[in-house]
């Protein structure tokens, strides 16, 4: 059994009538801090506002490490799908990633289509990844 550590609150943000929230869990029991191996997973809920279906057709990320190291990730649709998200109609997905460091930040956009096949782009909100593991530093 996964043991699942909520880490950081939701993220929101609204582009193009499409609504993102991402929600990232700290993996404690699938992470090796000894060896510079954290494991986030990020269920994402994306809500479709608009009054026609849209199609997710790629998606793009930027996962920054607490080193400021920046790795881009790039491909067709989200967990081998490309979803079609009908009018107020919700798709949702769990995704992961590693870092070797103890924190992080994602940011991304997916590439949508409308009905009548214009492409656009929808935010993702940047999200924190934060182990246990990360030092707090005050200013």
């Amino acid at each position: 059994m996964t043991t699942m550590v909520q880490t950081a609150p939701s993220y929101t943000q609204e582009s193009e009538k499409i609504r993102v929230t991402v929600y990232p869990i700290y993996l404690e029991s699938q992470s090796a801090p000894d060896e510079n191996h954290y494991l986030w997973a990020y269920h994402v809920r994306i809500e479709n506002l608009s009054d026609s279906p849209v199609q997710l057709k790629n998606r793009y990320w930027e996962i920054t490490d607490s080193f400021g190291r920046t790795q881009i990730v790039k491909g067709i649709g989200v967990v081998g799908e490309q979803p079609t998200i009908q009018p107020d109609e919700i798709y949702e997905y769990t995704s992961g990633t590693p870092l070797t460091t103890p924190s992080g930040i994602m940011v991304g956009r997916y590439h949508m289509t409308r009905q009548d096949g214009e492409l656009f782009s929808v935010d993702v909100p940047a999200f924190s990844l934060d182990s246990p593991y990360q030092p707090i530093i005050l200013n």
